[in-house]
């Protein structure tokens, strides 16, 4: 079986814990993900399976959108409320500094990955750094907020949730400690919900309960997205029996072959309608160059 199924990952599980589930319920070792999610985050986890693995770095739509809570006046070891309280303070945010400094945060900011993450340094995790109580130094990392948006913000309690539509390797947890520096005080992220990734938002998502009960009623094929459908953005080109058989031997067509198009990367389909993966064709040299096989 090949294809994606949105999962909606629940707290308490990593994404590796995901993949392992749904490799017992899918009874194929060959699953992956796109987006990692970290333990304490619920929402959109696009899982991959059989030859849509090979998606797994490519996915065009590379916003993601989350719903984050947060705290100001606390700090912790891993910007988190899960992590070991460092410190607290007393914080009189109003909402007014709050919403002006949601806008200094949109856009193209720099972030310092937390030490616990999985960014590599030297080859060595961070996270298993920090479990040792290491600390390293690490080269900021661009991240691009497309909109911030404060949702709600309580003066009393210094408590609120945020709207974030942003790149993929932004840390919201960062984000909300940064914003707190801004604001002279501290800040934590209280919870964090995916609510779409890959193109792919959580209406379509099914926790593991429904997929185990889907595979139960024999109904799983129900559950997979067929791969292509994350590239819907790519224009599609049908290619005739010819050329189809010399696609999938490996041979580089003539841009005159597959007729006209717009883009720079293209769907490419066999004359029997099998997608059979993504193509960038090169009109001055007349080549069209596979760039990613599914067949």
């Amino acid at each position: 079986m090949d294809g994606i199924v949105i999962v909606n990952k629940p707290q308490g599980f990593t994404s590796f814990d995901v993949c392992a589930k749904l490799r017992g319920v899918f009874g194929t070792k060959k699953i992956g993900h796109a987006g990692t999610l970290d333990p304490m985050a619920t929402g959109v986890l696009p899982v991959l399976i059989g030859k849509a693995t090979r998606a797994s770095d490519i996915l065009p739509d590379n916003k993601k959108t989350y719903l984050s809570g947060f705290l100001f006046g606390t700090e912790t070891s891993t910007e988190d409320i899960w992590g070991e309280v460092i410190k607290k303070e007393n914080s009189d945010v109003s909402r007014k500094d709050l919403l002006s400094a949601a806008k200094d945060f949109t856009g193209g900011i720099l972030q310092t990955p937390p030490m616990y993450s999985a960014v590599q340094i030297n080859g060595r995790r961070l996270y298993k750094l920090a479990r040792q109580g290491i600390e390293v130094e690490r080269p900021k990392r661009k991240a691009i907020i497309h909109s911030l948006e404060v949702l709600s913000f309580d003066e009393s309690t210094q408590s609120g949730s945020l709207k974030v539509v942003c790149s993929r390797g932004t840390y919201i947890r960062t984000l909300i400690s940064d914003m707190a520096k801004r604001l002279n005080t501290l800040g934590v992220m209280t919870s964090l919900l995916r609510e779409r990734s890959g193109g792919f938002s959580l209406d379509k998502a099914l926790t593991l309960d429904e997929i185990q009960k889907l595979k139960d009623e024999d109904k799983l094929n129900s559950a997979v997205i067929p791969v292509d459908e994350a590239f819907s953005c790519y224009e599609r080109v049908t290619l005739d029996e010819k050329c189809t058989h010399l696609y999938k031997n490996g041979v580089v067509l003539r841009v005159s072959q597959i007729g006209k198009f717009g883009g720079s990367i293209l769907r490419v389909y066999g004359c029997d309608n099998e997608f059979l993966g993504l193509c960038r064709p090169d009109v001055k040299k007349d080549k069209v160059y596979q760039y990613k096989n599914f067949y």
